[in-house]
């Protein structure tokens, strides 16, 4: 098994160059979807489709924790997430990269930690995202002059609905993007001391906005923003295919109660 996965996620589901699929069954039930591996770049990657390969998941009942058991029992040590969301900042406007270096949680019923008992782990979220992809990718970004916005925070929803015009308002006191599919991802990948980074890409203004969004709107901008999206993974795949060098290993050090 490769040692990188993609999550996606738009602009992901025909990005690997050849690809074979893997079935696996975890103790929390089935995965999205069959492992998909493959290479992009030449580098052999790990690929899930989020909500399923015909995107028949909505966001609250994906089954995240078997995704994540899933690629560390196969050894990947990285992950890139993929996700479309929507701006809560007239400065962050669709089309930009958004890279977030923090997150607020909102979800209401989702299963949040492989540690239920007997054995507790407390681990730090204090900075709950890979700093090294973090700055790769931000550094691809302006290389490939692509328009792009390295730390802030990611407000996460329970969907799937979208937010209520005050709860937009709300939560542009706190945030800066807003969506649905970052927790448990996260949180997960960092219980299993996993390097976890999110290349968001923003397709609305959420409803504080003078337009609500609507789903249409987002598919459209969504669509467009695949190439970038594809180009920025085909640079970023070989730019952490080596050794890791980030504190992230080491996240449940001392976390054992």
């Amino acid at each position: 098994m490769p040692k990188l996965a993609i999550i996606g996620g738009s602009g992901t589901y025909n990005l690997l160059e050849s690809h074979e699929s893997l079935e696996v069954h975890t103790p929390y039930g089935d995965p999205s979807s069959s492992i998909e591996i493959g290479k992009i770049s030449g580098v052999e990657v790990a690929f899930i489709p989020r909500h399923g390969k015909k995107h028949t998941i909505p966001p609250h009942m994906v089954n995240y924790r078997a995704n994540i058991w899933a690629l560390k029992k196969y050894g990947v040590e990285r992950i890139v997430g993929v996700n479309a969301v929507g701006s809560l900042k007239e400065d962050h406007p669709p089309g930009e990269v958004f890279i977030p270096d923090q997150f607020i949680d909102f979800t209401r019923r989702r299963p949040l930690t492989f540690y239920d008992g007997p054995e507790v782990y407390h681990i730090s979220a204090a900075d709950p995202f890979c700093p090294d992809i973090n700055s790769k990718i931000a550094e691809i970004c302006k290389s490939e002059g692509i328009e792009a916005n390295l730390g802030g925070t990611y407000v996460c929803i329970e969907g799937p609905r979208f937010s209520t015009r005050s709860e937009s308002f709300m939560f542009r006191n706190f945030a800066d993007i807003i969506g649905m599919t970052l927790v448990p991802e996260v949180n997960l990948a960092d219980e299993m001391a996993m390097c976890y980074s999110v290349l968001a890409t923003i397709t609305d203004y959420d409803v504080w906005s003078t337009k609500p969004v609507d789903t249409k709107e987002v598919l459209k901008v969504a669509g467009e923003n695949e190439e970038k999206v594809q180009r920025i993974l085909k640079k970023i795949i070989p730019a952490i295919s080596g050794e890791r060098k980030c504190s992230c290993s080491h996240r449940l050090d001392d976390a054992k109660i």
